[in-house]
């Protein structure tokens, strides 16, 4: 499946974030603790279906894109993008979860995009939910992001606007800059599903062109 980037996703995800924030690295997060042991994936841009098979994945459609930039504020041209996230019950494929909430077997878990020649991503998945981590503590709703570019890397998480778990959560509240990890929320674009929502979020790896 290929995603098309429009000229209005890619003036909205240029204003994502702040300028300031653009010529500053986006803040590390933590790795896991579910990083794919099974990083099989179909091949796709599309976490929300599994190629084979007819259903869609259960929870909110969610398109996600922005920019991989520079400390400069320059585009990123061919950075790899390695996504992973909970299904919509907050499940990870991974066997270490013991979240009791159901695996999603139209819920692909994982994925890996390229950025283009203006440094846009672009992929579709459904708003992972939030999960229990022990001591009472549950988890915001978040997605998980490894990104490489030419000589930088930077594992980080993307949260989402508006959730009262983010104000508890220790990985996040840790961060001195929280809003370069909040994605904008905006509705869809005409070609998209009418229920769908579009994520904008764009990534600053510490280098310069």
């Amino acid at each position: 499946m290929v995603i098309k980037i429009s000229r209005r996703s890619l003036l909205l995800g240029a204003t994502a974030t702040p300028l300031l924030a653009q010529t500053r690295p986006t803040p590390l997060q933590t790795l896991g603790p579910f990083f794919p042991a099974d990083r099989s994936w179909d091949g796709d841009a599309d976490l929300s279906q599994v190629k084979g098979k007819p259903g869609r994945a259960k929870g909110d459609l969610l398109y996600v894109t922005g920019r991989v930039l520079d400390l400069s504020g320059e585009p990123i041209r061919g950075a790899k993008l390695e996504i992973w996230q909970a299904n919509g019950a907050g499940k990870y494929r991974h066997g270490a979860d013991e979240n009791p909430a159901p695996l999603d077997p139209n819920f692909e878990g994982y994925a890996e995009v390229t950025t283009d020649a203006e440094g846009r991503y672009r992929f579709k998945t459904v708003k992972p939910a939030a999960y229990p981590v022990g001591n009472g503590t549950t988890r915001p709703p978040h997605i998980h992001f490894d990104v490489a570019g030419a000589s930088s890397r930077l594992v980080t998480q993307m949260y989402f606007p508006g959730e009262a778990l983010n104000e508890t959560d220790n990985i996040l509240q840790r961060v001195r800059r929280k809003q370069a990890l909040i994605a904008k929320i905006t509705g869809p674009e005409k070609e998209m599903e009418a229920e769908s929502r579009m994520a904008l979020w764009d990534i600053v790896l510490n280098q310069r062109g």
